[in-house]
């Protein structure tokens, strides 16, 4: 059946239509949530008015922002290192739970350590804890082409499970007054937060996680093996790359990464582990990721601006509106945004009446 819509494959993505795809793209799912507002019986306009005071209006509000935006900086980038070959790495929420499980344990080991040995110990700890989770489905997709999309994505559960068993279980704060949590981590165990804010050294760390893949991707050796991978895994084998080699050493990061995320939480911003402390962050992030075409520069800004929709979400509750509009508003941008990716790789070509060029009939009208 010949259907008079077909997609062809552009040569080259235009610029203008990289940028303003994705910005239509935003807006159509703002526009989408507002019809479900107003469906719902609530005024758009104040609703939005509300999250934009709330995430960026006051001091406050842009100081929790970049507080919510850090964990979402560090996981995106982590996962962008995945994303680059081809590896979708979708564990980043369990990475992130076993990054804040190995550094609790550091911290719950030895309180009493200086803070120039006990920051070090849970930073490496929490990285190689979400190193370790991510290199388990690496494994099984290199040498065996196991799906690494249905391994990572459950192997989080795994990991939320095995910390909800620590905080009800063994590492349960007997002053806690039976909340799922540990007890309060030492002075020592603390990462510095900037002035009055809560705004912590994490920030730091994504910065210069950023820089980091920056460079290592655009002007080192392994950098160019990961996207000729990413590319075609035919032609990096033909020129001799070790494919499995790099399935796995990328993973190892990518889960080292948002590892970090999970130590940056658990010791910059509560000083404790406790049960769901990840509002989604590792599923967030595959969001900003993609909304970002997985640029370390864009992945920062983009992280700030869904750090305020979910700092402004908050602010909903105060005007009647359910703060979980911001999941439902999340999941519209990734569907709109995946969906003007079509547009930015292909055109949309009509087919009118027939007219015979060069002996076949192939009159065409392209967008």
């Amino acid at each position: 059946m010949n259907f008079p819509i077909t997609l062809e494959k552009r040569i080259s993505a235009s610029p203008v239509a990289s940028l303003t795809i994705p910005l239509i793209s935003i807006i159509l799912a703002l526009a989408t949530g507002a019809v479900f507002l107003w469906l719902a019986g609530h005024d758009p306009f104040k609703a939005y008015s509300a999250m934009f005071k709330g995430g960026f209006g006051t001091v406050y509000g842009l100081s929790e922002t970049v507080v919510k935006a850090i964990p979402l900086m560090i996981c995106a980038l982590g996962i962008s290192l995945a994303f680059r070959m081809q590896l979708w790495n979708i564990g980043a929420e369990g990475q992130l739970y076993m990054g804040a499980f190995g550094a609790t344990w550091v911290a719950l080991t030895i309180p009493d350590a200086p803070s120039l040995f006990l920051l070090p110990a849970m930073f490496c700890a929490g990285m190689i804890c979400g190193g370790i989770w991510g290199v388990l489905p690496a494994i099984p997709r290199a040498y065996l082409g196991v799906n690494e999309i249905i391994s990572t994505l459950m192997l989080n559960y795994v990991a939320i499970l095995w910390v909800d068993y620590l905080v009800y279980g063994p590492w349960k704060d007997p002053e806690g007054f039976n909340f799922p949590l540990t007890a309060q981590f030492s002075e020592n165990a603390l990462l510095p937060t900037f002035g009055d804010t809560r705004i912590h050294a994490g920030i730091l760390f994504a910065l210069v996680i950023a820089l980091l893949i920056h460079f290592g991707i655009k002007y080192t050796r392994w950098g160019f093996e990961i996207r000729i991978i990413g590319l075609s895994q035919n032609a990096a084998r033909y020129a001799g790359m070790n494919i499995p080699r790099n399935i796995i050493l990328v993973m190892l990061l990518s889960g080292a990464v948002c590892g970090l995320a999970g130590m940056a939480e658990v010791s910059g911003l509560m000083g404790r582990l406790q049960h769901g402390f990840s509002p989604g962050y590792g599923y967030t992030a595959i969001i900003v990721a993609w909304l970002s075409k997985l640029h370390p520069a864009v992945i920062i800004i983009v992280s700030i601006l869904f750090g305020g929709l979910q700092a402004g979400g908050f602010s909903l509750q105060s005007s009647g509106v359910p703060a979980a509009i911001v999941s439902m508003l999340q999941g519209a941008i990734l569907f709109f945004v995946l969906g003007g990716e079509i547009l930015t790789r292909y055109r949309i070509v009509f087919k009118g009446s027939a007219k015979k060029i060069g002996g076949k009939e192939s009159w065409k009208q392209a967008l």
